[in-house]
């Protein structure tokens, strides 16, 4: 029966059609159909055609199928197609492969009565022999030799019958390499059974390495010598070209993109964002599929919102690259909007970023996020950034636009929690009060869905993160970088979903403070937070974190004027901080 092409979302789904080929593999497959067709052979014939997983061995098959189809009636073999995988662990393998061949054969007109009858016959004897495969080879000897001359009559006559008819069979398996170590024994099996049976050609196309794993796994036999022993010829499927795969690609992603106007797609944009960044990913059919699975699910969620060009490049982040990915998603105000950051900080958190990926993907990976977004280009490459080209981006859908942004990451789930990376990244300022308060107000402004800001999750974190991220001596800068960064957290309080029993911001600040004085001497603790007072930053916390204390005195007694264990500072040193507290709130407070 002609084999149809079906609607695929997936590359994963082989071609039939030769004339749709893209990788090469045609003209192969058309010389081996006639091989298959004209060579000259004593008995049967097991060919094999090697290849890894999406290299495209279903499609070769497919067209060796094909070809041998459109030879002359009298040269056309029978085909009978055999998968495996379609039937591992419903029933015996072995009994399915006889029906198959069985059904076949009875529908052709050449083939002589009694052949199914004789098949059946010797199908039982084959189901029959007992695994593991090292007891098959003396199971099948004992059955077929002159000992069992019932088993050996049916094989003869199965033979005759075989003879008698004129056209070449030709059997073909697929996915061989997906089936468990059981069933590729038994498959074996019938190889072995019907090795010497007339006109009968196997083709096999299996990655070899995954089934002499398999094999080997049992430890009954060694893959290597078993296929040895089983196929007479095998070709290796070779790794398609780039430029293979870049038709393959482009073709798959003209298909779900086909209703996008053309004037929205940026040809020499389009060139370069290519070239300079995503070839570098797509080494593999396997890297295609991935990319075009994930287009294909994504994409109608945005269409017509977003920049086709810049879209394709953010699912090629998220798929090749997912931690630079979450990190955009995480992080917009670093890549769009203003910048809030110095050129210095910026770069020294970009380049943390791009440090945790491998070598060779770095290059690629700046120069895709610099062609994405133009504010990491001006510091990179000291490049000039004009503010008006904001609304020209906008009209463009470019991923770089602030109103925009959101919309590429409609299908990416929030987290609820900021990655090592990142808390990380954060610990690499801790040395400088200025920039550690910069980037945590920024996260102020970062919020989750719910209201959540980064800052906040942060602060949870870092209550349970390891103490030797913070050397002791840094200790008083990240102390005054959340005191100075509070008043902007309770800001956002309104914001964010607490219910009755949650903890409040303040409560979430003054913990990690007191956390952190612990890990310091008490009368550092009293210097630094009188000079917190004096600064007058941070007064609601610097007032909860005194109700704190006295609340901590109030369990021992007030009159107790030695430091205590348990207590942040001494009793006389709390009165000193109240005092102070209480004079500075007086003040006329300042903007800050």
């Amino acid at each position: 029966m002609q084999q149809t092409e079906i609607n695929d979302i997936s590359v994963d789904s082989s071609l039939v059609d030769p004339e749709k080929d893209l990788l090469g593999h045609a003209n192969f497959a058309k010389y081996l159909a006639d091989s298959i067709c004209k060579m000259t052979f004593p008995e049967g014939f097991v060919i094999a055609v090697y290849g890894s997983w999406n290299s495209g061995k279903s499609t070769l098959l497919n067209f060796v199928v094909h070809y041998l189809q459109q030879k002359p009636d009298e040269e056309q073999p029978i085909i009978v197609p055999f998968n495996p995988w379609l039937l591992s662990g419903h029933q015996n393998i072995t009994r399915r492969f006889f029906e198959q061949l069985q059904n076949v054969l009875t529908q052709e007109s050449s083939v002589p009565k009694g052949l199914k009858e004789r098949l059946a016959d010797f199908a039982t004897i084959i189901s029959d022999i007992p695994l593991p495969y090292a007891q098959t080879g003396k199971a099948l000897a004992a059955l077929l030799d002159d000992k069992d001359k019932e088993a050996a009559e049916f094989k003869e006559e199965v033979e005759d019958k075989l003879v008698q008819q004129q056209r070449r069979i030709v059997i073909t398996i697929d996915d061989i390499d997906r089936l468990p170590a059981d069933d590729i024994k038994q498959l074996f099996r019938i190889f072995k059974a019907m090795r010497n049976f007339t006109n009968v050609v196997y083709l096999l196309v299996f990655d070899k390495e995954v089934v002499m794993k398999t094999i080997t796994e049992t430890k009954e036999i060694s893959g290597e010598v078993d296929l040895e022993k089983i196929i007479q010829v095998s070709f290796e499927l070779p790794i398609p070209k780039k430029t293979s795969l870049r038709r393959l690609l482009f073709e798959k992603l003209n298909n779900i993109f086909s209703e996008t106007p053309k004037q929205q797609v940026n040809k020499l944009r389009w060139g370069n964002i290519y070239f300079q960044g995503i070839d570098h990913f797509i080494t593999s059919i396997r890297d295609i599929i991935r990319l075009i699975n994930t287009l294909t699910v994504t994409y109608p969620a945005v269409k017509d919102e977003v920049n086709p060009v810049d879209f394709i490049a953010i699912e090629s982040l998220r798929v090749f690259c997912p931690k630079i990915y979450s990190i955009i998603h995480q992080n917009p105000s670093v890549f769009v909007g203003e910048v809030n950051l110095s050129i210095d900080e910026l770069l020294s958190l970009l380049n943390t970023w791009i440090a945790k990926l491998k070598e060779e993907e770095k290059q690629p990976t700046k120069n895709l996020l610099m062609h994405l977004f133009p504010k990491l280009k001006s510091v990179w490459c000291n490049s000039y950034l004009d503010d008006k080209q904001e609304l020209e981006w906008g009209e463009q859908l470019r991923v770089c636009s602030l109103k925009i942004f959101p919309i590429y990451f409609r299908l990416s789930l929030s987290v609820g929690e900021l990655s090592n990376t990142q808390i990380k990244s954060l610990f690499g300022f801790i040395g400088d009060t200025d920039k550690f308060r910069t980037l945590l107000t920024e996260l102020a402004k970062q919020k989750f869905t719910g209201g959540t800001t980064q800052a906040r999750i942060f602060l949870e974190q870092l209550e349970n993160f390891n103490k030797q991220e913070i050397p002791l001596n840094y200790i008083p800068s990240v102390v005054e970088a959340l005191f100075d960064v509070s008043e902007q957290l309770l800001l956002c309080q309104d914001d964010e979903s607490n219910g009755i029993l949650d903890f409040s911001n303040e409560v979430i600040i003054s913990r990690c403070i007191s956390q952190l004085l612990r890990q310091i001497d008490e009368t550092s603790r009293f210097e630094l937070l009188k000079k917190v007072i004096i600064q007058g930053k941070g007064l609601p916390i610097i007032n909860h974190e005194i109700a704190t204390l006295k609340e901590q005195h109030s369990q021992y007694g007030t009159d107790k004027y030695s430091y205590e264990e348990g207590w942040l500072v001494n009793v006389q040193h709390l009165k000193e901080l109240e005092k102070m507290t209480t004079e500075n709130c007086c003040k006329p407070q300042t903007s800050i």
